[in-house]
């Protein structure tokens, strides 16, 4: 990989100043989200929890557009973000989080309000939060996850399937360098692309895999929040959302 060429370091920093301003608008919407969740009483606020949902939705989608238009720029820079932590840098599947973790998160929160909640549904007198998931809902949300379990994997391998040949040419590209004979070794050509750097073609394939990665985190957001009622999406929005670059 050494002679994958990168984007000057401005464009990079341009995509984290990005990255910065939609944090904060995130952060805007997550004081929304708490306030909303504490101000719920009845279903009679749903219309008002669904609009303020769409909105957080579709700042995620912004994100992601931003994010796919950047990383044809630079796709080693959004695999590898200079944005993040160290520590959050080495749990990155494909430039972000895990579409699984969603569901490790839905669980997780949904236990801790079920118990904070335990005494009151023994009075039959629920909250209707994540600790109310119906039988139904776990249903499509065990169907859901299966799914997503299965994609999920289908882009890890095509990811380590990738990585392998980007392997190979960086091999063939050390014999280039120590025998000269460039013809003989093939060096110089993808596919049936003539004359185009073989580099070049290897960050078109993970230009893919981001794309695919990020498609599915996206659809994987919406899908989980199709499932829950308003106030249930509401309280998954807040365990999800960002606290920090």
């Amino acid at each position: 990989m050494a002679s994958a060429v990168r984007s000057p370091a401005p464009e990079r920093e341009t995509f984290q100043n990005f990255f910065e301003c939609w944090l904060v608008e995130q952060n805007q919407h997550l004081q929304e989200l708490i306030a909303a969740s504490q101000q719920h009483h009845s279903t009679a606020d749903d219309d008002s929890l669904c609009s303020l949902i769409k909105r957080v939705l579709e700042n995620y989608e912004h994100y992601y557009k931003a994010k796919a238009r950047w990383g044809k720029e630079d796709v080693l820079a959004m695999l590898s973000p200079a944005w993040t932590s160290t520590f959050k840098d080495a749990f990155l599947w494909i430039g972000g989080w895990r579409p699984i973790m969603a569901f490790h998160l839905l669980y997780f929160k949904s236990g801790l309000q079920l118990e904070d909640q335990l005494n009151e549904l023994i009075r039959g007198m629920g909250r209707g939060d994540l600790g109310d998931l119906s039988p139904c809902q776990l249903s499509r949300i065990d169907e859901l996850q299966a799914k997503t379990i299965k994609e999920e994997k289908e882009v890890t391998e095509k990811m380590a399937k990738h990585q392998e040949t980007v392997a190979d040419s960086s091999m063939l590209e050390l014999n280039h360098l120590v025998s000269g004979n460039d013809e003989e070794r093939g060096w110089g050509r993808c596919g049936s692309g003539e004359g185009e750097s073989a580099m070049e073609c290897k960050e078109e394939g993970l230009k893919e895999m981001l794309q695919r990665a990020d498609d599915l985190r996206l659809r994987t957001l919406k899908a989980v929040i199709d499932i829950l009622t308003p106030i249930q999406a509401v309280h998954f929005l807040i365990a999800a959302a960002p606290k920090d670059s």
